[in-house]
């Protein structure tokens, strides 16, 4: 089943960059996002990692300790989400600590990042630069404008799309500032299916699904290595 649902070889099998609901589709991977607390249903692929909403200021090293356990499974195809919220209680300082243990654990094993982000991307880039990460680090659930965006893409970083392109017509322009070769597409905890961005990501790019499917699937290659 593992090696079914990572064959990306036809045209119309969509790639899920990131969801909490996992629906065993016979036509798109799921790279379904599990907590090392919740752990009673594995599915197939899956990214791990301490969400910043969640960090406990005791217990995150043994959460840790978790993740990096099933990093080393092929199953596990990220860390993350995991990243850095300005609008929360938890104090940014602890934020920055869990983050940047995710990025050593990431560079340990080479596996790509997924990332919350929310009122600190120049933090991002800066961290990014310090640390030296190598590997692919994508931001999911991208909501900001075009600027921002080219920034991001400037640096090195991946931009997946999803909730808000659905809500928001007016993030088509930072959508399409997006060079193909950087973009996912995902569907976070929304009820929209994948194949409805799929639908409205390619009729702003002004191509057909299938053409856009396969392009992001050429990014699931070089970003998962699958």
């Amino acid at each position: 089943m593992i090696i079914e649902n990572k064959n990306l070889s036809s045209l119309t099998t969509m790639f899920n960059l990131h969801t909490h609901r996992y629906t065993a589709s016979s036509h798109c991977v799921e790279l379904v996002n599990v907590y090392p607390w919740e752990l009673n249903s594995i599915p197939p692929v899956y990214s791990m990692g301490i969400h910043p909403w969640f960090i406990d200021a005791t217990l995150w090293p043994l959460h840790l300790e978790i993740v990096e356990q099933y990093l080393s499974k092929s199953e596990c195809w990220a860390i993350g989400e995991c990243g850095l919220d300005k609008r929360i209680d938890v104090p940014f300082e602890t934020q920055l600590q869990v983050f940047e243990a995710h990025l050593k654990l990431a560079e340990k094993y080479q596996k790509p990042v997924i990332i919350h982000l929310v009122g600190a991307f120049q933090e991002l880039i800066a961290l990014k630069q310090n640390l030296g990460i190598t590997v692919p680090l994508v931001v999911h659930g991208f909501s900001k404008n075009g600027q921002l965006a080219k920034d991001l893409v400037k640096h090195g970083f991946y931009l997946s799309f999803g909730k808000y392109l659905m809500r928001n017509p007016e993030l088509k322009d930072a959508f399409l500032a997006v060079p193909e070769s950087q973009i996912f597409l995902e569907t976070d905890s929304m009820e929209e299916s994948i194949e409805e961005v799929y639908a409205l990501a390619a009729n702003y790019r002004r191509q057909e699904v299938h053409e856009l499917t396969i392009k992001i699937q050429r990014n699931v290659a070089n970003v998962f290595g699958v």
